[in-house]
């Protein structure tokens, strides 16, 4: 991907140029990228927060990444 960096006066990067071309091929790869908000479900929402309220009440009971990995794999 040929992309290109823009700076501000500071130097820092400020945006990034995508050529067209190179940004069509990705919006048919990726149905939707050129959305500017995505609508989560209801649904979907609601399963977030009850997760979280889990988490709140007890941490301990979440496994980290490599320990919930390690799990999956020692069934399989």
């Amino acid at each position: 991907m040929n992309l290109q960096y823009i700076s501000g006066s500071t130097g820092k990067t400020t945006g990034v140029f995508i050529p067209i071309s190179e940004w069509n091929e990705l919006k048919n790869k990726y149905k939707g990228i050129d959305q500017e908000q995505i609508d989560i479900p209801d649904w979907q929402m609601d399963e977030v927060r009850k997760r979280l309220a889990d988490y709140r009440k007890n941490p301990k009971q979440a496994l980290d990444f490599d320990s919930a990995i390690d799990d999956i794999e020692k069934d399989l």
